[in-house]
């Protein structure tokens, strides 16, 4: 694996799981109130944008750090239009 490759890959590691403090504090409390629904759903159009591009460009690191991420950002849009 080549250096961009594996700097690629820490940055998309670092990245998607930011969002993961997010998503388990909000599938525990099921509160949304404070999250903003425009802010996730423009989000979740991006990354899932960004995902299509990695795959149209088979970039691993983009495709891993967008797939992950758009089950994150996912759940969390779910919840909120849920109205938790």
């Amino acid at each position: 694996m080549d250096i961009p490759t594996i700097i690629g890959l820490l940055a998309a590691a670092g990245t998607t799981f930011s969002f993961l403090p997010q998503a388990i504090k909000t599938i525990r409390s099921k509160q949304t109130k404070d999250l903003s629904l425009g802010m996730y759903a423009i989000l979740a159009i991006g990354i899932l944008l960004w995902l299509i591009y990695g795959l149209l460009l088979q970039n691993l690191p983009i495709i891993l750090a967008n797939g992950v991420t758009i089950v994150f950002v996912l759940v969390i849009l779910v919840l909120k239009i849920k109205g938790g």
